[in-house]
């Protein structure tokens, strides 16, 4: 059995299809799923990273295992799977914006072939982490992890899924509370406080647990509120844009490959982390902003190599 070193990343959640279904109805299919999304961009920027998932033994799932090991994700294989791999439909309006339907069930393995260690860093969100049975075994997993790692979290809400946000709330508030870093858009935090400023969320979030929250705006950028009482805003580079699909997964990706090169990850580095000056989060973001618009200037979640931001 291998067992992985320190200097990895371990990435929780779906693995899928996505049916891409454009306005002038042309449909292709990526593979994709926000953590995949999120192992797929640090894979590409050179991060050792682990991917914990659900796929099935078909076709389907092997075109996925083929994208992600293509990339560098070592995808887990666990003692069970799931009965065929899940499929999710972005529909594309005029302006490249999607909405999604899905077709997935999610659990996790019992037991898996490699164990993941200790890793450096533990990231989840998304679908993973609230439909059941798999989001409870995500949750306690995330809970053990804190003892050893930076913990980060996504919530990438799928309210066709997730049902209201009564619903989601209590999960998306505890995985808060469990994580180092956040990464949230304006419309999550719209849909789970309609009418509530963003900047008044994201302090108040910052408060209760994390280092650091950024929260994203799409094409007019983001900004981060630290545990420290600090918001530091960036702007978004201006591209053609030919989908959203995977743009905030590659924020997310970028995000995490930053603080990584900044020394800021390891449960060892978490006062460091508190601790982190204005500069070095400003500089982080402004690279997340690039990556993102790289994706988004682009079909599919199709995240930037290392190559491409050099």
């Amino acid at each position: 059995m291998t067992t992985p070193t320190a200097d990895r990343a371990l990435v929780i959640g779906e693995a899928l299809i996505d049916v891409v279904a454009r306005p002038d109805g042309s449909r292709a299919q990526h593979p994709g799923g926000s953590p995949a999304n999120v192992a797929l961009g640090l894979g590409r920027l050179g991060r050792r990273v682990d991917l914990l998932t659900w796929l099935g033994q078909d076709a389907d799932g092997d075109l996925v295992r083929r994208h992600l090991l293509g990339s560098g994700v070592n995808v887990l294989q666990g003692n069970r799977s799931a009965l065929r791999t899940p499929v999710a439909t972005a529909h594309l309006d005029a302006e490249g914006t999607a909405s999604y339907e899905f077709d997935l069930e999610w659990d996790l393995p019992e037991t898996w072939d490699e164990e993941p260690g200790n890793p450096l860093v533990v990231h989840t969100g998304s679908i993973a982490t609230v439909l059941q049975p798999g989001g409870a075994a995500v949750a306690t997993i995330v809970a053990r992890s804190r003892a050893t790692s930076t913990i980060t979290y996504d919530p990438n809400l799928r309210p066709v899924l997730m049902g209201s946000p009564a619903h989601a709330l209590p999960v998306v508030e505890a995985l808060v509370r469990l994580a180092d870093v956040v990464k949230v858009s304006d419309e999550d935090l719209a849909w789970l406080h309609p009418g509530v400023a963003p900047a008044e969320i994201a302090e108040e979030w910052s408060r209760s647990g994390p280092s650091l929250v950024v929260v994203t705006h799409g094409g007019e950028g983001a900004f981060a509120s630290t545990s420290a009482g600090a918001r530091i805003s960036v702007a978004a580079p201006k591209v053609q844009v030919a989908d959203t699909v995977g743009a905030g997964d590659s924020f997310m990706g970028g995000l995490i490959d930053g603080l990584w090169s900044a020394g800021l990850l390891g449960a060892d580095r978490r006062q460091a982390l508190a601790d982190v000056d204005a500069a070095t989060v400003e500089g982080v973001l402004e690279r997340c902003a690039r990556i993102a618009a790289i994706t988004v200037s682009r079909a599919g979640a199709n995240p930037p190599r290392s190559t491409e931001l050099d």
